[in-house]
């Protein structure tokens, strides 16, 4: 009974530290758009993902032949929508709202998707009922409207027309990583004969073939003029958030949803908030105003308060009729 009660408590222990790890490397992406301002979210995120496509494909080449045998069309399919809506839209949308709309706007928007994600798996199997989620939720939403409540209050940018426009992007890169959050987890909980470090390496391989068909749409756009220096930049920044955020990152994040369950892989992504702002504060040089320490405080007892849901209830008979 001991062991019994033991490997889960493992489980949880080290599902939780693989998602602080990868909120801490995914708090990167939110600075590397204010990184490389001079050039537009497309071109970011092109290479990004081509970067990742190349370390992806060198690493999962000897496994190439075994992998393709065990992946059928429908398993293909749910790559290509998953590298779609995790990678390339999602990080468009991302960099767009951070270069319109300014860092702490996107972490607000951004900070949602612990709710958005456990509501959608509050009805996969075994899942903790919302109502013990509750306390969770509303410490979560506090804790983002806090974060970004300065950077609605005082625009990033005089012009409120780009103020809006980053913020739909953000909504939009919301509704983008939900899906992909959640079609992942499903994902990786029915393939365990493809590990969570193979599956990361096929996504990475399938969003760089969405990433070529928009090179040439990228090469067709007007663009301004860069010095060899801006270009140089621009290549370091993408292969070091594609190999610390897609793939180290990612890494952690499938590892992660395979030892908690969804509505527990919700609440993780608040990390990511934590550290995009802290990065952020880092990169202007200045302390946390007392609205954004009053906002750590609520989403670490957010993320607390979840773990605490999520821990095993007293036996009791289960209700007829129940499945």
């Amino acid at each position: 009974m001991d062991a019994m009660r033991t490997t889960p408590h493992r489980n949880t222990v080290a599902g939780v530290a693989c998602g602080v790890g990868a909120g801490a490397l995914w708090g990167l992406v939110f600075l590397a758009p204010a990184l490389v301002r001079d050039f537009r979210p497309l071109d970011l995120t092109i290479g990004r993902y081509l970067f990742f496509g190349l370390f992806s494909a060198l690493l999962v080449a000897p496994h190439w032949r075994r992998l393709v045998g065990l992946l059928g069309r429908r398993e293909w399919r749910a790559l290509v929508g998953l590298a779609l809506t995790g990678n390339v839209l999602y990080y468009l949308l991302l960099s767009s709202a951070v270069q319109l709309g300014g860092i702490a706007m996107t972490s607000l928007v951004i900070g949602f998707l612990p709710v958005a994600v456990t509501v959608a798996g509050s009805r996969d199997h075994g899942a903790v009922p919302l109502r013990r989620l509750a306390p969770s939720l509303l410490l979560c939403a506090a804790g983002a409207l806090c974060i970004g409540w300065q950077a609605l209050a005082t625009p990033a940018t005089g012009d409120v027309g780009r103020q809006w426009l980053g913020l739909a992007c953000g909504v939009g890169a919301l509704a983008s990583w939900t899906c992909f959050a959640v079609g992942n987890a499903r994902w990786l909980v029915r393939l365990q004969h493809v590990s969570v470090h193979e599956w990361n390496l096929l996504t990475g391989v399938v969003t760089c073939g969405l990433t070529v068909l928009l090179v040439p749409l990228a090469w067709a756009l007007p663009r301004t003029p860069q010095p060899p220096a801006a270009w140089a930049l621009l290549i370091g920044v993408s292969a070091g958030v594609a190999l610390l955020a897609s793939m180290v990152g990612n890494a952690l994040w499938n590892r992660m949803s395979r030892l908690l369950p969804l509505t527990l892989v919700g609440q993780m992504i608040l990390f990511e908030t934590l550290f995009a702002l802290l990065y952020g504060l880092a990169w202007e040089r200045r302390l946390p105003t007392l609205l954004e320490t009053v906002a750590f405080a609520l989403v670490v007892s957010s993320v607390v308060t979840c773990l605490t849901a999520h821990r095993a209830p007293p036996a009791s008979p289960p209700a007829s009729g129940a499945g």
